[in-house]
């Protein structure tokens, strides 16, 4: 398997006084610390339904290892966070191919990796290497898989899949997105089958600061910030 091409390029933006770019890959890219973030692969998603007698086309994981082989290649970080559900039942890690687990093992190679714990994948992926942790903290923030009620300034989570709907001239486009507000982020779900949910659905209720919050939405080309204040329901 061979990374597609380069998938920048990105929106720069801060979060909690750390400069971040938004790759439309939906990955979160820290170059003062060489960090790259992808949250939400639900690697083996297929497989997973498969053995629950629901067959759907088994090329989730292929898809999702190209398009993280491709941000690895195209931003060379020395450091990875998988931010939850990296894994989309407990037995994937171990179910997993060999094919696809030598190719993962590949591009993780000569980096600090580290495996936060998901909702569907609370047990470390086994046969895999890296640390599982169940939150982890650079500089000025704090990365783990759900939001919390309480922490704000410096949070970067995953787990809600973030979408946004903008209706325009009478045409309506849904796109994946980060969520932030500049003191908290959201990360979009990075899976190649995975879905979104609206940010403006009451599961993000008071998560952000309203009148400066954004969506940046994740376009063929580049990422695309839109105000919350533009965004529809739906």
């Amino acid at each position: 398997m061979r990374p597609l091409e380069g998938v920048k390029p990105a929106m720069a933006i801060d979060i909690a006084g750390e400069s971040a770019l938004c790759d439309r890959s939906g990955a979160l890219y820290l170059p003062n610390h060489k960090l790259l973030v992808v949250s939400d692969l639900h690697l083996e998603k297929g497989a997973a339904y498969a053995r629950r007698g629901q067959m759907i086309p088994p090329y989730d994981t292929v898809e999702t290892l190209k398009k993280l082989g491709a941000v690895i290649a195209a931003y060379e970080p020395a450091i990875v966070i998988s931010l939850g559900d990296s894994f989309h039942d407990r037995e994937g890690a171990a179910a997993m191919p060999d094919f696809f687990r030598t190719f993962l093992t590949e591009i993780m190679r000569g980096r600090d990796w580290f495996w936060v714990a998901g909702n569907h994948d609370p047990a470390p992926p086994q046969g895999l290497p890296g640390d599982s942790i169940e939150e982890i903290a650079l500089g000025g923030l704090i990365f783990r898989h759900e939001p919390s009620s309480s922490q704000a300034d410096g949070e970067v989570a995953g787990h809600l899949h973030p979408g946004a709907r903008l209706v325009k001239s009478g045409r309506s486009v849904r796109r994946p997105c980060f969520a932030s507000d500049g003191r908290r982020m959201i990360m979009p779900a990075f899976g190649a089958y995975t879905g979104m949910l609206n940010v403006l659905d009451r599961a993000y209720a008071g998560l952000f600061d309203q009148a400066s919050f954004f969506a940046y939405m994740l376009g063929l080309k580049r990422v695309y910030p839109i105000a919350g204040a533009a965004l529809s329901r739906g």
